[in-house]
């Protein structure tokens, strides 16, 4: 995957600025995608990415194809799987959507609260432990399982850069906006 690059938001900040980086994609949830997203970027979400869709959604030409989320890990997801699909270069921003606010990139900003897909799974993840605690203290000492089958899950998260956790939460209702 030669095509296969990355680039901090403050230099494509200044390709933005030179009429550079036109084809730009979002792949956060569409919750987040609406509350703010780099003005004139198109959303695919990670979850539903279909190379095909995206390639034909940015058009024809060989002009790089710059992928964006929150902070970069979900991009970069996202840049793996185009990658084997096109010749064109796929460029991940480094720092995602949060890099490119704080460098000044011109973002569409509503006064929309959302909540991270990140926090939601830390908020869930923790809800699930502390239930699961209550629950084996309070009813039967195996529904400490659920405690100890949440940390397991998180730590596989943390190993292989993947979360099953935040893929189902993307799924759900609010996050579709």
């Amino acid at each position: 995957m030669n095509n296969l690059k990355k680039i901090p938001a403050a230099e494509f900040k200044e390709l933005r600025g030179k009429n550079g980086a036109r084809h730009v994609i979002d792949v956060r949830t569409g919750a987040e995608y609406t509350a703010c997203h780099v003005q004139g970027a198109k959303h695919y979400p990670l979850q539903d990415l279909a190379p095909g869709e995206v390639l034909q959604g940015v058009g024809g030409n060989d002009e790089p194809i710059y992928v964006l989320c929150k902070a970069g890990g979900r991009a970069q997801k996202a840049a793996e799987v185009l990658a084997p699909t096109t010749t064109r270069d796929i460029v991940v921003v480094e720092g995602g959507t949060d890099a490119c606010v704080a460098c000044g990139v011109a973002v569409n900003d509503t006064t929309a609260t959302v909540i991270s897909l990140e926090r939601q799974v830390r908020i869930t993840a923790g809800g699930l432990v502390v239930l699961g605690v209550l629950l084996g203290w309070f009813i039967a000492p195996a529904f400490y399982l659920l405690s100890g089958f949440v940390g397991a899950g998180l730590t596989f998260a943390g190993m292989t850069n993947t979360c099953a956790m935040g893929m189902l939460l993307a799924r759900m209702p609010w996050n579709n906006a």
